[in-house]
């Protein structure tokens, strides 16, 4: 990991079978989270109630609802480095003000690191 893949402006690119649906354009880091404005491409809308029920379990404090919801989307989208390799575990959340804010590690999180 370096610190180009979270300068101001570089680009992460969340896939759908290997389709990119979003850009993630880096805004900022607050370490261990990375923060990005969201370009959202074709393919993208059928993930944003997933992302929207998310957001609404952890508002709620809804812990069990909210692992749900991660475990969905880790398990149909994957998450790109700019220079194009997959990460191998990350949390991502994408906000309707089309912001997001994720983390991410280069091995799978263990179950006690949520």
């Amino acid at each position: 990991m370096t610190h180009h893949d979270l300068a101001t402006g570089s680009i992460w690119r969340l896939r759908h079978d290997g389709r990119e649906i979003a850009r993630l354009t880096v805004t900022g880091a607050d370490m261990p989270w990375a923060h990005a404005d969201v370009e959202a491409l074709p393919g993208f809308e059928e993930f944003r109630p997933l992302f929207r029920e998310q957001e609404r379990a952890v508002e709620e404090e809804d812990w069990e609802r909210a692992d749900a919801c991660y475990t969905r989307i880790r398990g149909v989208l994957t998450l790109a480095l700019p220079d194009g390799g997959e990460v191998a575990e990350f949390m991502l959340h994408i906000h309707d003000d089309g912001t997001a804010g994720w983390r991410w590690h280069d091995e799978p999180f263990d179950a006690v690191d949520q």
